[in-house]
Order: structure tokens, then C-alpha cells, then sequence
């Protein structure tokens, strides 16, 4: 047997250890090769390859990003990316590929499954938003990563007596805002699931105000767009496209620390996490979760289940058809945004 692998999309921790789970697994349980792909889907359109052993894979665990590059590139908008790519793995003598990526790429590998490539996903993505299953990899890791930004920005907040903004990512759903903030302490979490207006968190604000709470955090995920007050307002958010004509977030934490400043009359900062969310060494659940899909996604290819994408349910690693990402993307759990009610304020 031989295999390609390759990352697409945004990096995140957990996906050189997802790579060194598959190449391992592959030599040494099926006797396989492994080619792995340069920069995602323009590796293998453009035929960007190389070996990959046990020797290159050693010390990957710990470390984040991935050694294989990645890029945004998607196949259906290179002019003849599908064909090129069906060609390269044929001029590989492939049984199948791996595609480690986000909601995104792995939408492109279930178009080109359907046109008959053979495609096993690995799910990937800070913002855990791919339907089917209950954790990416990299998700946990940012987390973690927000989580200690939060807990620093408490004791800074508190004593100086200011609103805190923290905007983190999340483009069109707040798993990141949503779980950070419950576990970091935030006062406010908002999320582009919980449709609110600036009135409804100036409430919460001054309610904290009124029992002796001169500081706050406030968590917002940079997808957020806020409903109109009942009076009409609305703070305009920046809107911009991508290199590829999609929306490019940020933004939305400096809009709304303009607008709590001018209403509540308290020094407002905004801290915008960027980056740093996606990078570090993953953690141990990351780390975890890399290795076991590594090992599914190989034993998939092995099994000539291709059009696949392993997942994570109830703690069980299992699979669903790669169709299945074009549901998304996934909300955050009700549940949890009904604990995150809770500590409002």
C-alpha cells in the first residue's frame, strides 16, 4: 500500500502529531509508503511531494504547525486543479490520500471524492466547526490557549478598573469564545449564535456595576455581528474580502469597546488574540486525538474506505461519509451556551 497526506486550510496545533501517527501506523502495522504533499491542496496539483519515513516524522508530536506546510488553496478554482490532482495520484500509484483540514478543505476533498478520488478526512480546526464530529484537532489547544490570556487579563482588568474586550476567533460560530469564556471567568461571552445588541451587554455590564463590579472581561468571537438596538443603533463592523473574494474577520472587538466606553463611561481596551490561538505545542487531548484519527484515517485507506472522514463521538473514534462537512458548519452546543448564561454578569 501507498499513501499521500497532506494539511490544508489554517494551521493549528496537533497536526505534525497527526502526521507522525499516520506514517508510523502505515510502516509499521500495514509495511506501506508515504508521500506527503507541500502546502495542501497545491501540493498535489502541482505534484509538490516527497517520501516520508520513519526518521522524518520523529519529534513531531510536541510540535505545532505543520511541517508539511498548508495554504488555502482550493482545487475546484485552479484552472484544471481536479484533473491534476486525480493525476498526481495515479502518478503516485496511491491506494488513497489523507486530507487533514478544516470545514473548507475538507469540503473540497468530498466534491473530489464524489469524482471518484480516493479521499479519507482528518478533521481539523481551532474553531471546531465541522459537523460529524464532537472535537477537532487543534480546538482543545486554543482553548487552553485563550483560557491563560483571560485568566492574565482578570488581574489587569480588576485593577485598574476597566472593561477588557477580548476578541478571539470564530468566524460563524463562538465554540472558542463560548468554552474559553466559561472556563477563563469572562463576564460577557459573545457569540454569532447568541444574536444580541449592544443595549443587551451594556445591561449585564451595569448590572455588574451596580453590586460593586467596577471591571469586567468581555469574550467576542470575530464573527459576531450585533442586532440593532431597540433605539436603531448598531456599531458597523469592518468588512473586507480575502484574496479569494470570502470575508476576512476582525475587527469586531474594537468596534465594541468604542460603543461600551461611549455608554458606560468606563476605560475600555480591546485585546485582539489573533495568531497566537492557532500556534504552541498542543496539548495532551490534541495530541491524543491527533494520533488515534492518524491511526483511523490509515486503517480507512487500508480498508478501501475511502470518501470517509474519521471522528470523534462520545469519546469513540469512528467515521462519516465526507458529505457529511457540507452540513455545516456546526453551531455551538445549546448546552453550553446555556452555562455560558449563566455567569453573565
Amino acid at each position: 500500500m501507498r499513501l499521500g497526506i497532506l494539511t490544508g486550510g489554517g494551521d493549528c496545533p496537533g497536526l505534525n502529531a497527526a502526521i507522525r501517527s499516520a506514517v508510523v501506523h502505515a510502516i509499521r502495522t500495514h509495511d506501506a509508503s508515504v508521500v506527503g504533499f507541500s502546502g495542501g491542496w497545491r501540493g498535489l496539483i502541482r505534484d509538490e511531494a516527497r517520501e516520508l519515513d520513519l526518521k522524518s516524522v520523529a519529534g513531531l508530536l510536541t510540535r505545532g504547525g505543520t511541517v508539511l506546510g498548508t495554504s488555502r488553496v482550493d482545487p475546484f478554482r485552479e484552472p484544471g486543479g481536479v484533473d491534476a490532482a486525480r493525476a498526481t495520484l495515479e502518478r503516485h500509484r496511491l491506494s488513497g490520500a489523507i486530507v487533514c483540514g478544516g470545514e473548507g478543505t475538507l469540503a473540497a476533498a468530498s466534491r473530489l471524492s464524489e469524482a471518484g478520488l480516493p479521499l479519507v478526512g482528518i478533521p481539523k480546526t481551532i474553531d471546531n466547526d465541522i459537523p460529524g464530529t464532537d472535537h477537532a484537532i487543534g480546538f482543545d489547544t486554543a482553548v487552553e490557549t485563550v483560557t491563560r490570556a483571560l485568566d492574565a487579563l482578570q488581574c489587569h482588568a480588576e485593577s485598574h478598573d476597566r472593561i477588557i474586550v477580548v476578541e478571539v476567533m470564530g468566524r460563524s460560530v463562538g465554540w472558542i469564545a463560548a468554552c474559553a469564556g466559561i472556563a477563563g471567568g469572562a463576564d460577557m461571552i459573545v457569540t454569532p449564535e447568541a444574536d444580541l445588541c449592544v443595549a443587551d451587554i451594556c445591561a449585564v455590564l451595569r448590572s455588574r456595576k451596580a453590586r460593586g463590579r467596577d471591571f469586567s472581561i468581555v469574550a467576542v468571537a470575530e464573527g459576531v455581528r450585533f442586532r440593532p438596538d431597540p433605539d436603531g443603533r448598531c456599531p458597523e463592523v469592518p468588512t473586507r474580502l480575502d484574496e479569494f473574494g470570502r470575508p476576512a474577520y476582525g475587527g469586531v472587538g474594537d468596534a465594541l469597546a468604542r460603543e461600551l466606553e461611549a455608554r458606560l463611561h468606563v476605560e475600555t481596551r480591546t485585546v485582539t488574540l489573533g495568531y497566537v490561538q492557532r500556534g504552541g505545542t498542543p496539548t495532551a487531548f490534541d495530541r491524543l486525538l491527533a494520533s488515534r484519527m492518524g491511526v483511523a484515517a490509515v486503517d480507512l485507506v487500508a480498508e478501501g474506505r475511502t470518501g470517509r472522514m474519521v471522528c470523534l463521538t462520545g469519546g469513540a473514534i469512528d467515521s462519516v461519509p465526507l458529505s457529511d462537512v457540507l452540513a455545516g458548519p456546526r453551531a455551538v452546543d445549546p448546552a453550553i451556551l446555556k452555562v455560558a448564561k449563566v455567569f453573565f454578569g
